[in-house]
């Protein structure tokens, strides 16, 4: 089975706004229902659990259950303090409930709404063979290494090497639950899954993405979603 976590509890503090981003309305919908939508409708994809903040466990249940598109099972857990938190309880509620054989774990953030089924079945298939794949895309602008206490150029990074991770990020249970569980041991925060398996020495392949697969954190992004909602698939 497959089962997707998708990272629904951050507080949403670069938005500068008093509601937490997920809960932005994009096109006459919370940005988090969109995104799970694109999941529901996915066939790679066996079930879903979400993860969100845990004094909104029953309203994002509600807001699931009323949503008539998306048919696939959806579970919504109480997330943690952090995304790494969250996305471990995820492996933990998904690891309880299997019924089957658990094969693939597909990790995503739940303000990426933009994501197609292509990409999502694209990474799982590159994950069945290699273990671990994340979606990303090559850097386009000249990448700088800037000293942070002085703000001046240590460097340029050579561009054709740097890639921008996106999600979905997809791993094999247990890799992603032992390199969770190491991270823990360890007292390490990655900035995204793939660091954690990386740094237990797991090669993670990368499967080309696309630049409209945004994370929407700021309010420049959600104007730039709101344009993309113009844009069909």
């Amino acid at each position: 089975m497959v089962f997707a976590i998708i990272v629904a509890a951050g507080k949403g503090v670069r938005m500068n706004a008093s509601t937490r981003k997920q809960y932005f309305i994009l096109g006459h919908e919370p940005i988090f229902i969109r995104t799970v939508r694109r999941f529901s409708t996915c066939s790679a994809i066996d079930a879903i659990f979400l993860a969100v903040p845990h004094a909104d466990v029953v309203y994002c249940r509600q807001l699931v259950k009323q949503n008539p598109e998306i048919k696939k099972s959806c579970c919504v857990i109480s997330g943690g303090d952090s995304r790494q938190a969250s996305v471990y309880r995820g492996l933990l509620a998904v690891e309880s409930s299997r019924t089957r054989t658990l094969d693939m774990v597909v990790i995503h953030d739940g303000v990426r709404p933009f994501v197609t089924s292509n990409q999502i079945e694209s990474c799982v298939n590159e994950a069945r063979k290699t273990g671990a794949c994340i979606l990303a895309v090559p850097a386009q602008d000249t990448m700088k290494q800037v000293e942070t206490d002085t703000g001046i150029i240590a460097g340029t990074l050579a561009r054709n090497n740097i890639w921008l991770a996106q999600t979905p990020q997809v791993f094999q249970y247990e890799i992603i639950r032992d390199a969770h569980e190491q991270a823990l041991r360890d007292a390490i925060t990655g900035t995204d899954d793939a660091m954690l398996v990386e740094r237990l020495g797991t090669p993670v392949s990368v499967v080309p993405g696309s630049r409209r697969n945004i994370k929407i954190t700021t309010p420049d992004d959600l104007i730039m979603a709101k344009a993309f909602l113009e844009i069909k698939d």
